[in-house]
């Protein structure tokens, strides 16, 4: 009789506790549906510009863009037609926190004038990433960028191969007071060793293929022992190689410099540049986007992500790898 009595108490506290399981189950799912759809980030980026001739900025938007639909973001993309226009930029990252987004990845146009607006994203609550660049702050999550010290130095360490006691070196730079113009200088300079003494001056371009060409042109007649040119970017290398070129200079003065597009590849096979260093924008940007999302997910992620570089010559430019880095559409570096 006992055990009758023990065996229906067991099957009813088995009954009642399946039934609170269930009950807990259905009200659990219906105040957190299983299909609930994680939310769409909005993510704003604006770089220095929008240049549909310019082979980094390109490819930065494209791997942004790759970056965005493999994590489901929505992202918008705003920028200028000049890198120089920092009133224009601060003017396009007001409008920007006006959109509320969760996040926005900049490349500042300047180092220091940039501060106080990117300071009035911070204070907004929307997540600030730094691509390519840094300011004169440290405000941001987290910076995205090459190594412009460590990337101008080793350009500075390969230029050395191609000088003599007796060479003379010109410096086209980018645009004068941004953070990649400044470190990429400093490392070059680092890089050179004693060499460094034999730099006889350095311009800047603001980024126009047409300034450097003449600013190129100009040096020269300056400076006629000058053997070697050094470009910080792509605008700066390409006027400077279109006015050796042009001259008729080819191999007599020789180019070295940043960036990837199709005219430096050209350049590069034809011998008027001697080497040039590649950045991978693609990644920066393909990077940007999966950084800010680690952030809005309250994950943690590196403060400073080097997206890497890659010295190119014309003997190691037709390797596998390195062919990827000249033509990153293929897919993520």
């Amino acid at each position: 009789m006992m055990k009758k009595q023990t065996s229906k108490k067991i099957i009813t506290g088995i009954f009642f506790a399946g039934m609170f399981t269930v009950i807990f189950l259905i009200t659990f799912s219906l105040l957190y549906p299983q299909d609930q759809e994680k939310k769409v980030y909005k993510i704003i980026l604006i770089p220095k510009t929008v240049d549909n001739a310019n082979g980094f900025w390109t490819y930065l938007m494209a791997g942004a863009r790759l970056g965005a639909e493999e994590f489901n973001v929505d992202i918008e993309i705003a920028g200028g037609n000049y890198e120089e226009d920092v009133e224009g930029q601060i003017q396009r990252i007001k409008e920007s926190i006006q959109k509320k987004p969760d996040a926005m990845l900049v490349a500042p146009c300047s180092y220091s004038e940039m501060t106080e607006t990117l300071r009035g994203v911070v204070d907004s609550g929307i997540k600030l990433i730094l691509i390519d660049s840094v300011i004169d702050k440290d405000i941001s999550e987290s910076i995205v960028a090459t190594d412009n010290y460590l990337a101008g130095k080793e350009l500075g360490e390969f230029t050395k191969t191609l000088l003599t006691e007796n060479s003379e070196i010109g410096i086209v730079g980018h645009v004068k007071g941004t953070s990649t113009a400044i470190e990429r200088e400093k490392g070059m300079r680092e890089g050179l060793g004693t060499y460094e003494s034999q730099v006889r001056d350095i311009v800047f371009c603001g980024s126009s293929y047409d300034k450097a060409y003449s600013l190129t042109v100009d040096m020269l007649k300056q400076y006629p022992k000058i053997e070697v040119i050094m470009g910080t970017n792509e605008w700066s290398t390409v006027g400077a190689a279109r006015a050796i070129k042009a001259l008729g200079l080819a191999g007599k003065v020789k180019v070295v410099g940043f960036d990837n597009s199709i005219e430096e590849i050209q350049f590069l096979e034809e011998g008027v540049c001697h080497g040039i260093i590649i950045q991978k924008p693609f990644n920066m940007g393909y990077l940007g986007v999966e950084q800010a999302v680690k952030i809005l997910d309250g994950k943690q992620v590196e403060k400073n992500l080097d997206s890497g570089s890659k010295m190119i010559t014309k003997d190691n430019m037709y390797e596998e790898e390195n062919q990827r880095l000249l033509y990153p559409f293929t897919g993520q570096q």
